[in-house]
């Protein structure tokens, strides 16, 4: 049993899309042991019908999920993040506020499936792509002993997570 459960958050510039599809993934695979969470530093103040129909599309809650800003959860009484995650590279390349406990962080990248134009099949497909490529990273996160790495070891592992299939890291350091 664990001793505590971890609180992430996941960081993209819109909080449409990418970080909204993370937050989902997380709430319901690591359910008891994570609480899950996301926010855009420039939030488009409404969550991507399509990153909608995909939760729904995987059989993943997509109700209750809201584009805001990562302001939120700078503020005082805001849940203490143990990890943050960028999972767009804008984002990853912006400063972020304070967050207190100083959390564990690291670069997901993976490409915008919101930005793609083209046909609905196309669209959806992006969509689908940016699932599985966020699903695999998290279902890699959550394998992790973090109880048993060291901090060190830990961050390099976070790391080696945002190079995996469909990553846009361009870079190897971290959010």
């Amino acid at each position: 049993m664990l001793d505590r459960v971890y609180n992430v958050l996941f960081l993209c510039t819109g909080n449409s899309a990418r970080s909204i599809l993370a937050e989902a993934i997380l709430r319901k695979d690591g359910a008891g042991r994570f609480n899950a969470f996301s926010a855009g530093s420039q939030p488009k103040g409404e969550v991507n019908p399509i990153a909608l129909a995909t939760l729904r599309n995987w059989d993943y809650p997509a109700e209750g999920f809201s584009s805001k800003s990562w302001d939120v959860f700078a503020e005082p009484n805001a849940p203490v993040m143990d990890f943050v995650f960028t999972v767009c590279d804008s984002a990853a390349g912006e400063t972020c506020p304070f967050w207190p406990g100083q959390p564990m962080t690291a670069h997901w990248g993976i490409e915008d499936p919101a930005a793609i134009e083209g046909t609905d099949i196309e669209k959806q497909r992006a969509f689908n792509d940016a699932f599985r490529f966020m699903k695999n990273r998290i279902s890699a996160f959550m394998a992790l002993p973090l109880k048993s790495l060291d901090a060190m070891a830990l961050g390099t592992k976070l790391r080696e997570i945002g190079q995996l299939e469909g990553s846009t890291n361009k870079r190897d350091d971290v959010a």
